[in-house]
């Protein structure tokens, strides 16, 4: 796995064990087993942003703070310029660069994702909440609850995001699109 998930695993296992929780008490609290706990503490697996967005809600912390390790400082305003928000590489296929990391308790988490092209079968999650999806460039198969919608340019789409959901870019060419959670 990347550099950059062994450091966001760190911190992960650094936050729980700052609030003195046990593994099986950590899993209790977010409705995760213990195994899932300990391989996203590994920093050998992929860790999905639903599960970020999950620890980050029932903890109090910042979603982009367990990505990048800096605190937001900003309260009035936090701008981010074109390609410059902390930026994350789940795995080969999936980029984030959230876009409020610098400001302070936001309502919201936005987010630019970047599908890259992949004959792999969509991966399911989900997650506390609601999510707006606006695609920017591209287009994505969108499965949410057993159901497929293809998104094209200027598309969004307004979901309970505690339903299964996952995407995959089509015609062989990356989706870019804007992603808020609530």
């Amino acid at each position: 796995m990347n550099e950059q998930i062994k450091q966001i695993a760190e911190r992960l296992k650094g936050l729980r064990e700052s609030l003195d929780l046990s593994v099986e008490e950590m899993a209790q609290t977010i409705h995760k087993s213990e195994e899932e706990i300990l391989r996203y503490e590994s920093g050998e697996t992929d860790i999905p942003m639903s599960f970020l967005f999950d620890m980050s809600q029932h903890f109090n912390v910042n979603t982009s703070t367990l990505i990048s390790g800096e605190e937001p400082r900003m309260k009035a305003y936090f701008l981010t310029r074109k390609g410059k928000g902390v930026s994350v590489e789940r795995n080969k296929a999936y980029k984030y660069q959230a876009l409020a990391s610098g400001y302070q308790g936001p309502k919201a988490e936005p987010f630019e994702v970047t599908v890259e092209p992949s004959d792999t079968a969509i991966h399911l999650n989900s997650h506390e909440g609601e999510e707006f999806n606006y695609v920017l460039e591209g287009r994505m198969l969108l499965q949410i609850h057993g159901k497929d919608l293809i998104l094209n340019p200027g598309d969004s789409i307004y979901f309970d995001s505690s339903k299964p959901h996952g995407m995959k870019a089509l015609d062989n060419q990356s989706v870019k699109f804007l992603a808020i959670i609530v």
